[in-house]
């Protein structure tokens, strides 16, 4: 790709940019949230054409005017949320759009054979007759390479593909990332998690404001120099944490069960002024807590307060009432409308508090929450009329946590409040909790990064099979003790089940 330039409304999106693959290599293209990583790959696979410039495949330039035509030319993209069909079997969702055909008809015998070879390219061993919807996150992902790699293509382009995965599923797509690269698929590789690119990637392509800010390869590729070339500085320290002194108990919860544990009774509580995380492995229950905390799951039984007023269970109105605000783990089902505005988002959970005789909106008071909002959380949008689709996906996931904020709620229910963000958007994330206890607002924080839980948090409690496993105060924080616990092998969970 030469000298590619692209513009949106009001945003311009790349400006001149030069991205090289060679046959069998694995390049990430890394940099901050509106570096223009998501433009380059939806250009590189016919999802979007560029304004300008120039892309070439063994030599040849080529127009790639749709994704079939992508395709064509052996580029497949694998986008972080699934395109997949649940109602379909394993071997369909694979083959879907090029089955193997006896005339006008699917030879079902042919397009199973050569599913379960591709299945097997990935190291995928299920019958391509079993259905899509039995199988795991990690499991799926090997499912959308098997599909790529069906239609031969040689150029995989993988956007955060271990944004879901557990450890284990995590390790063994990154076998199936070497053996392509051993086979002379090339693969582009996007992560905001540093480590992954160093252990995988033998060059690295940086992307900042739209334009090229430079390259690693080999043992160049390090944490220090890859956040550098990103954010265009230094971050020295990036948990900037200042410690806090507890207030009175904001958030009481008592003997909570949840839907899906409803055997298990969650005690906790929270002090204004204190960052809480919650730790443990995938399903061991922490968004089901904090759903059902805000009402948007059912409750099996059990008291929450705040502010020792009683909350209802099954009532996100009356929490928001209390003080209680929520920020969901997935952004585009149930943080943001993507079709609004960066204004209309912000104030949509308080619009009630903008109404002039409790029917019409203020447009002014509207705006001027808007504006106040993108101004203190840095939100990169050329206005605040500006369509929230077509932010990045970190500025989206800030207009999520602004509209939290724009309630001014006592506690604030984080769900992985930085998935899929970059390191600069995370440090001033982790800069704005901080700021926000410091003010004496209550977070309970459930976060799957280790590094997060214990450089943000003041206390940290460990879930393990829906309960509450372990607590461990600042000055005992360690992986290998949260592991311990969240895998219920620590010292406190085994008395659990001892007594039980």
């Amino acid at each position: 790709m030469r000298g590619v330039c692209k513009a949106f409304p009001g945003v311009r999106a790349l400006s001149d940019v030069n991205l090289e693959v060679r046959a069998g290599e694995v390049v990430a293209v890394i940099g901050e949230n509106g570096a223009g990583k998501s433009t380059l790959m939806k250009i590189l696979a016919g999802v979007q054409a560029p304004d300008a410039g120039e892309l070439r495949v063994d030599g040849a330039a080529v127009r790639l005017r749709s994704v079939a035509d992508a395709q064509r030319a052996g580029i497949a993209l694998i986008h972080q949320e699934l395109n997949l069909c649940d109602n379909l079997s394993v071997g369909a969702n694979v083959m879907l759009g090029h089955e193997r055909r006896r005339g006008p008809f699917v030879d079902e015998g042919q397009t199973r054979a050569t599913a379960q070879a591709a299945l097997a390219r990935v190291g995928l061993p299920v019958d391509a007759r079993r259905p899509l919807a039995g199988l795991s996150i990690g499991q799926q992902q090997l499912v959308e390479i098997a599909k790529a790699l069906s239609i031969d293509a040689r150029l995989l382009i993988m956007d955060e593909p271990t944004s879901s995965l557990t450890q284990s599923e995590t390790e063994q797509l990154f076998g199936v990332v070497r053996e392509l690269r051993r086979q002379g698929v090339s693969v582009v590789y996007i992560s905001h998690r540093l480590f992954e690119i160093r252990e995988l990637a033998d060059r690295v392509v940086v992307l900042r404001d739209g334009c090229n800010a430079g390259e690693l390869a080999g043992p160049d590729i390090e944490h220090s120099r890859m956040v550098a070339l990103m954010v265009g500085r230094d971050v020295e320290r990036f948990y900037q944490r200042r410690a806090h002194a507890p207030g009175e108990v904001a958030l009481s919860v008592t003997g909570l069960r949840t839907a899906a544990w409803p055997r298990h009774a969650v005690d906790l509580q929270v002090c204004a002024g204190e960052i809480v995380g919650l730790a443990g492995l995938i399903g061991a229950g922490r968004s089901e807590l904090l759903g059902t905390l805000f009402g948007v799951l059912p409750a099996r039984g059990g008291a929450v307060r705040v502010r020792d007023r009683e909350l209802t269970a099954g009532n996100p109105r009356r929490a928001l009432e209390l003080g209680l605000a929520l920020v969901p783990e997935d952004r585009k089902q149930h943080g943001v409308v993507l079709d609004l505005s960066v204004r209309d988002n912000l104030s949509l959970p308080s619009l009630h508090r903008r109404a002039r005789a409790g029917v019409f909106v203020d447009d002014g008071a509207e705006r001027r929450l808007a504006e106040s909002v993108v101004q203190r959380l840095s939100i990169k949008t050329p206005h605040v009329q500006q369509v929230v689709r077509y932010l990045s996906g970190g500025n989206q996931q800030k207009v999520v946590l602004g509209k939290g904020l724009a309630l001014d709620p006592a506690v604030l229910l984080l769900d992985e409040p930085t998935r899929g963000i970059d390191v600069g958007a995370k440090a001033e994330i982790y800069a704005l909790l901080h700021e926000l206890a410091g003010r004496g607002l209550a977070i309970l924080l459930a976060s799957s990064e280790m590094e997060e839980v214990m450089g943000v948090c003041d206390r940290v409690l460990v879930m393990h099979e829906g309960r509450i496993a372990g607590e461990l105060p600042r000055a005992e924080f360690s992986e290998r003790r949260i592991l311990e616990l969240a895998v219920g092998a620590g010292p406190m969970a085994a008395g659990e089940r001892r007594a039980q």
